[in-house]
This record gives C-alpha cells, sequence and structure tokens, in this order.
C-alpha cells in the first residue's frame, strides 16, 4: 500500500517561526517547542526552512535545527540557505536526515552532484518552484536526490510522467478536500503547507478523514490478527510497555480486540480499563501520550511488548515509570554495558556544569579544546602501540582512556551519544 505523510513545515526568520514565505507573522517565538508540538501530534516529519540572510543568523538557525533534532524522534529534512557544501554538512551534522537543495538557485544545481557524492544520494533533497525546473534538471535529479519538494502546485500528472522520485507537496489551500485530493495523487508521498500547519488541527481524525477517501498514512501493518492472540477470559492481552529509547520498562496495561485495533490504526497507545470498562487514550487526559514504535508478541502468544516514544511521564504519580518502588534487591550497582557510557558521559556532563575541585575532568575543560585535542591524539596512538602487543588488556585499557577524552570533547562540544547512535543509526 501506498502510506503517505503528513509534514508539517516551519519557517524561520530570525530564530522565530513565520506563518508563510510571503506572511512574516509569527506564530511561535519557540520554534523547538513548536517541533516538539508537531511531533507529538502524530507529524510523520518535519521541514524547517531557514530563511536567514547573514552568516552568523544561519548559524543560529543551525543551532536551532541541532536543538529540533534532539527534542523529536520523527524524520527531519531541512534546507534554506544553503550556499556552499559545508552548509549542507552542517545541516546534516546538525541531524536533519536530508538537505533540501533549491534549484532555483545556481549554486544549489552547481554542488548536487559533489554533495550526493559526498553525503549519499538518500540525504539530498530538491526544492522546485514549477515544472521547468525540473524538466531541464531531470537528469541530475534523477541521478542524485532522492526526493522532491514542491514549493508550488505543479500538475502532478506532468511530474509523474518524467520521474518516479517521491514528492513531498508544500500547499497554501487550507480546504481539506483539495489536501485530500493532492495526496490522492501517486507522484505525493507527503503534504506539507498552511493546511497541516494548523496547531489544533488534529491529526488522527484528518487521518481518519482521508482513510475514507482511499488515502492511508498508517504504516503499521500488523502481522497477526487479534483473535491470535491468548487472551484471559475477559478477552484481554496483558502489554508491558517498554521506552524505546532506554529500555526502561515503564507500565503494564491491557488491551481488548478494539483497543489492539486503534492502536495500530493511529500509533498512540490505547487500553482498555478493568477498572471502568471503557477504551482509553494513554496521555488523553494527562497529555503524557504514547507513540508505538514496534509492538511484539511473546512465544506463547499470551503477551504483548510495546516500545514506544513517551511523553512526559508514563505513571500517574508523577514517575518516569511505575516500576518505582522495590521490593526486593542489594544496593550494588549493576554494570549495564549498554548503559555505562552514558553513565560516564553524564558525569563528565555534570563535571562541565559543576566544577569539582581537583577534578582531572575539569582540569580538561579548563585548558580547552587544543588540551583536550592533544590528549585525543595521544591516546590515539596509544591504541596503536598497544594493539601491537600480543596481551589484550593493554588495548582494552588504551580505548577505555581514548573513549574518556572523547566523551570529554563530546562534552566540550554538546554532543551526545544519542546525537552519535542517530548518526550512525542514519549511515
Amino acid at each position: 500500500m501506498n502510506y503517505k505523510r503528513i509534514t508539517p513545515c516551519i519557517i524561520m526568520q530570525a530564530g522565530k517561526a513565520i506563518r508563510w514565505f510571503d506572511d512574516t507573522t509569527i506564530i511561535s517565538e519557540d520554534v523547538v517547542a513548536l517541533a516538539k508540538h508537531y511531533n507529538d501530534m502524530g507529524a510523520d516529519e518535519l521541514i524547517v526552512f531557514d530563511l536567514s540572510v547573514h552568516d552568523k543568523e544561519h548559524d543560529d538557525s543551525i543551532d536551532c535545527i541541532k536543538r529540533i533534532s534532539k527534542s523529536i524522534t520523527i524524520p527531519m529534512i531541512a534546507g534554506g540557505n544553503i550556499r556552499r557544501v559545508e552548509d549542507v554538512k552542517k545541516i546534516l551534522y546538525a541531524g536533519a536526515t536530508r538537505a533540501i537543495l533549491n534549484f532555483s538557485k545556481e549554486e544549489s544545481i552547481d554542488m548536487t552532484e559533489e554533495v550526493s557524492k559526498r553525503f549519499g544520494r538518500d540525504r539530498i533533497a530538491i526544492s522546485l518552484r514549477d515544472f521547468d525546473e525540473l524538466f531541464k534538471q531531470q537528469k541530475l535529479i534523477e541521478e542524485y536526490a532522492s526526493e522532491i519538494v514542491l514549493m508550488h502546485r505543479i500538475d502532478l500528472d506532468s511530474v509523474m510522467s518524467i520521474t518516479e522520485i517521491p514528492c513531498v507537496q508544500l500547499s497554501e489551500s487550507m480546504d481539506e478536500m483539495n489536501i485530500i485530493q493532492t495526496l490522492q495523487s501517486p507522484a505525493v508521498k507527503a503534504i506539507s503547507g498552511l493546511y497541516v500547519n494548523q496547531t489544533d488541527l488534529c491529526y488522527i481524525d484528518f487521518k481518519n478523514s482521508c482513510g475514507k477517501e482511499g488515502v492511508y498514512f498508517s504504516s503499521f501493518d500488523s502481522t497477526i490478527v487479534f483473535s491470535d492472540c491468548k487472551t484471559d477470559e475477559h478477552g484481554l492481552l496483558p502489554v508491558i510497555v517498554q521506552d524505546s529509547k532506554t529500555s526502561q520498562v515503564l507500565m503494564l496495561a491491557y488491551m481488548n480486540e478494539e483497543a489492539f485495533d486503534m492502536t495500530i490504526k493511529t500509533g498512540r497507545m490505547t487500553y482498555y480499563s478493568r477498572s471502568r470498562h471503557e477504551i482509553w487514550i494513554k496521555g488523553e487526559t494527562s497529555g503524557h501520550y504514547q507513540f508505538m514504535k514496534e509492538l511484539s508478541i511473546d512465544c506463547d502468544s499470551d503477551t504483548l511488548l510495546a516500545k514506544v516514544e513517551q511523553v512526559g511521564v508514563a505513571c500517574h504519580t508523577g514517575a518516569m515509570s511505575c516500576f518505582y518502588t522495590k521490593v526486593v534487591g542489594n544496593d550494588h550497582e549493576t554494570k549495564n554495558p549498554l548503559h555505562v557510557l552514558e553513565s560516564v558521559y553524564d558525569t563528565i556532563l555534570d563535571r562541565k556544569l559543576h566544577p569539582k575541585e581537583g577534578s582531572y575532568t575539569n582540569y580538561l575543560f579548563e585548558k580547552g579544546i587544543d588540551k583536550i585535542l592533544k590528549k585525543v591524539g595521544e591516546e590515539t596512538t596509544e591504541i596503536i602501540i598497544a594493539a601491537k602487543n600480543p596481551n589484550p588488556e593493554e588495548i582494552k585499557y588504551e580505548i577505555s582512556d581514548f573513549l574518556y577524552h572523547v566523551m570529554v570533547l563530546m562534552a566540550l562540544k554538546d554532543v551526545t551519544w544519542t546525537d552519535i547512535m542517530n548518526e550512525l543509526a542514519d549511515r
């Protein structure tokens, strides 16, 4: 099935979000909060356009894109004021999955091949104003880009006649039926613009309206039906809920068939309340929604495991997890290999924010970037020397030293392990 995407866009000028390219009405003073709002509403993707003119403002916009990337879990594409290859690198390193080259500017056309070969075709999108631009640059776009952003309404049948590259259609229309008709075109993979930018638009209701017209958004195709599961005598199935990022177990709830189907359909975790005897959407009253990332069933087909993006906290007490009361266990700290790097990084970051007298970490921060880089270089050399030694213990020691100093560098440059993991995952 050809699933579509809701892709609101943030048009950024002087650090604020404006209504449209020719309408500088400020709709939000906080673009990061606006991006998070779209993310939590259930958007499938986000576009950020940087309308900066000067280099300083552009650098500020890059920093803002970086903060947006850290605050959302949906993919983000970004463009605007790209004049050099270095600008593409900055946008991608800030967390964008693709950089948008504006093909109304000659410098963007000229750098397309170079940035595509350097960063990968899948990391490059092209923005077009009209069909002539597509027709003239068809070969270049086909070879070096993976997505087209249509900035104005273009005859979609004509687009389909010369390319199969998926398109994101920006639209100024505020008419829902017009938006749905645009989405019905096989050429369009996503809709963006004024209609889906509305902060009070219920994306679930809009998706339901689209579904009635044969346009579908959910990318969740269940491999089972609820009747395949082994329920209890009340037709209920327990669901263990786990944070998709941290693997922390958040809560235990139950689903009946209706709740299961609603979860698959909407992507929001929906349960059955045994005490109230009714369906409930997690977060509907508190705002602490859970967005499904993955749903698995155990070997006996009688328990579900849901990996979710948790907005806010999971427990009604205000705790992150419902499982915060230890019943049995000792006080020693388990060395979870998945958490050790984050724990060490958090300690380093704490030293940066709250200096401690006599701390070697604070000594490095005080000496600055040159000292830290010198230590990273020295530890790299030590790894090479240790690798020639048949004793594996030596290289373990040197790699540990190297990772520590790299984490000091990361903390200095405000780079987190999440940033690194996301970059590796994108590759």
